[in-house]
């Protein structure tokens, strides 16, 4: 296992998707498909990276990145995403919210090698 380090991004601006949600107990499925939509997504015009955390308590927050809204809505109304929409509320997701955002400045900082 590689460690985890953040997306990649162009210059700003971009657009970022945070999506937050409280899972439901079991996988019921949710682990095949949430790879599946990653690799859907990054196949799409416009996608430029993700960055994923969840927590113990069942706590996730995803953060997509997409060059434009146009990008998003495309992503939004592909097929098998959509599909997964209806499972996660059906089977997943006991709460979840969703945020898009221009973002306008970003920095980051990797410790250098060896310090």
């Amino acid at each position: 296992m590689t460690d985890p380090v953040p997306a990649s991004l162009p210059a700003p601006p971009y657009y970022a998707v945070v999506f937050t949600a409280v899972r439901t107990a079991g996988d019921n499925g949710y682990g095949e498909m949430d790879e599946r939509l990653f690799d859907l997504a990054a196949d799409q015009p416009g996608f430029l990276g993700v960055d994923a955390a969840r927590g113990a308590n069942g706590l996730g927050i995803t953060v997509s990145y997409w060059r434009d809204e146009e990008s998003i809505a495309a992503w939004r109304d592909h097929a098998e995403h959509a599909l997964a929409r209806v499972y996660g509320r059906e089977h997943w997701y006991a709460s979840f919210s969703v945020h898009v955002a221009r973002v306008e400045r970003s920095n980051a900082f990797t410790r250098p090698a060896n310090t």
